[in-house]
């Protein structure tokens, strides 16, 4: 739990944010006008990276090492950044393509002429490296890998180090990317593929979190609070402290956004949970948008963080299908949950409140 007295301390902002991922690349067209898909597994829509990276770079990297790379570098630009003080990575399931690749040339050839760029490019901490090597930055480097809650634990993370004076910048991202084959096991064992109006994506974001507000910031990440294994009671429990140290009131949210996916077990503890925690609160959602990954949290993080900046919630947020659009917003709760055993609260508020 976080302490009371990190509210006396510097404000935290989400500066901005880029995202790869089954939307439309590098844009929030998402918002009015978004991608839809019926089919259980969809692959992201990957820009044309000749425009953006140099050839012989688009040809030696993989999917999601081009996709860290564009959005990492975009993003870096846009804030008018040269190199973050920080860079800090959560992925699920890291560079799932190269180890496949790697592994499958091992199978063929034995443990001969394989190629060690695959073996190289295979690993989690992968994407922070090259990240970090673009950028130039020799600061804090972190990947975290804890399957759902990897992009909670990279926030976390950052928010600490932010809050504490140690860092003034951080270079946040969740990264995860599905192979036909790894889908076709995690269906195997029943996390993926049992939605019934959801799909299974990937996701590429690239997030900058710093203590100096701009005009363009989207906006203010108010406090992190994780649970493991909480019963009802300990669960509100937890939110309750969380607001109180967070300073809002639990009247003062306009929405929660939750991680629906339209896999039964999963939207029956959302819905439970819901009625228990905010039985009078607007509950909105972002996976049948972006779909279902490791890291789908980071893009639920920064759907919120784009409807705040831009004060106002489309009617196709919404859970329940007759709610109206609503504008004027000021806070916004992401809860998130992984099998029912981790959960975790994330506070944002609009630049102006």
């Amino acid at each position: 739990m976080f302490s009371q007295k990190y509210r006396m301390m510097k404000e935290i902002y989400i500066v901005a944010a880029k995202q790869i991922s089954v939307q439309k690349p590098l844009v929030e067209d998402w918002i009015d006008a978004p991608e839809r898909y019926d089919e259980p597994y969809v692959r992201s829509i990957d820009p044309d990276y000749k425009q953006y990276l140099p050839a012989n770079t688009v040809r030696r990297l993989g999917k999601i090492l081009k996709r860290a790379l564009l959005t990492s570098r975009q993003l870096l630009n846009e804030c008018g950044i040269a190199s973050p003080d920080a860079i800090i990575t959560s992925t699920g399931l890291g560079c799932i393509e190269n180890t496949e690749m790697f592994l499958d040339a091992l199978v063929r050839e034995g443990e001969e002429l394989l190629k060690p760029t695959h073996f190289m490019q295979s690993t989690h901490n992968t994407i922070g490296s090259l990240i970090a090597i673009d950028a130039r930055c020799h600061g804090y480097n972190c990947t975290y890998t804890h399957k759902g809650v990897s992009f909670e634990n990279a926030l976390v993370d950052a928010f600490i180090q932010l809050k504490s004076g140690q860092i003034n910048t951080a270079l946040v991202g969740a990264h995860d990317e599905m192979t036909p084959n790894y889908f076709v096991l995690l269906k195997r064992i029943g996390y993926l593929g049992r939605a019934v109006n959801g799909f299974s994506g990937e996701t590429a974001l690239s997030m900058m979190l710093g203590t100096n507000r701009n005009q363009t910031a989207l906006c203010r990440l108010r406090g992190i609070e994780m649970c493991y294994r909480p019963d009802k009671e300990e669960l509100a429990k937890a939110l309750d402290l969380f607001l109180k140290n967070t300073g809002c009131r639990l009247d003062d949210i306009d929405a929660v956004m939750t991680g629906y996916n339209g896999e039964q077990l999963n939207d029956c503890v959302y819905t439970e949970n819901c009625r228990l925690l905010f039985p009078d609160k607007k509950i909105i959602r972002y996976k049948h948008l972006f779909g279902e990954s490791y890291t789908a949290s980071g893009l639920g993080v920064y759907a919120s963080a784009v409807l705040l900046s831009q004060n106002r919630i489309p009617a196709r947020f919404f859970v329940n299908a007759q709610q109206e659009s609503l504008t004027g917003i000021k806070h916004i709760l992401f809860y998130n949950q992984f099998e029912n055993k981790n959960h975790s609260f994330i506070l944002l508020s609009s630049c102006g409140d």
